[in-house]
């Protein structure tokens, strides 16, 4: 039986509009954003066998798109749309952030896990801030397998002065899952520490961000 032959008030659709998303299961919900099925199979069965599939929500929305088109009925087009719902998500969260200051770890926190969530490759991002702390803007510098040598602290002195930043705060994750920062990360706060000192660019803290756990080098007396 499909969506549209059951009892109006038991489609998921409906179902969201009158109770609002939170009322619907995480089934439910991929359903609408799956729209239709396949032949056999309602949109609804279709987005709990892709669940099963891959086990949980975070292993689905890690999936990469060859990951994504393994079940029939999913494909580039829906992993396309799901990247770009995803990324709506995080610019949605951005802009909140260039309208408050960052004036606390916590809020700083929040901001990293949503920039960071379900990112797979290791990145290294600056927040650029003006003399309130308030975000001017935030620019991943570099991506790949973060050294001392392959992060160059005279790219982010360079973007720093473009930018009339007045403080700067450094972010990357470790997709591994483990916050602790490596002795490489050490050396390279310590780099670009030194470096931004030279133009008068404070360096308020260092973040690691592993999954829902995040290390600030500031609290932890190592900047």
């Amino acid at each position: 039986m499909g969506i549209c032959d059951w009892p109006e008030q038991d489609r998921p659709r409906e179902r969201l509009l009158r109770d609002g998303p939170g009322a619907l299961s995480d089934t439910e919900l991929l359903a609408i954003f799956l729209r239709v099925g396949v032949a056999g199979k309602s949109a609804v069965t279709l987005a709990g066998d892709t669940l099963t599939h891959f086990g949980s929500l975070q292993r689905l929305l890690h999936a990469d798109a060859g990951e994504f088109g393994q079940l029939h009925g999913l494909g580039p087009a829906k992993y396309a749309q799901l990247q770009a719902a995803l990324e709506l998500a995080r610019r949605a969260v951005a802009e909140q952030f260039r309208r408050e200051a960052l004036c606390s770890p916590e809020a700083v926190r929040h901001y990293l896990r949503s920039h960071f969530a379900l990112r797979t490759h290791e990145s290294f991002i600056v927040l650029f801030l003006d003399v309130k702390n308030r975000l001017i803007n935030c620019d991943e510098m570099f991506r790949g397998t973060l050294t001392h040598t392959s992060v160059y602290p005279r790219e982010v002195v360079k973007a720093a002065l473009r930018r009339d930043a007045a403080a700067v705060i450094l972010a990357h994750n470790h997709p591994s899952g483990v916050a602790e920062p490596s002795d490489a990360d050490m050396r390279l706060t310590s780099a670009l520490t030194q470096a931004l000192s030279l133009v008068e660019i404070r360096v308020l803290d260092h973040f690691v961000v592993a999954g829902s756990h995040v290390h600030s080098f500031a609290e932890n007396g190592q900047l």
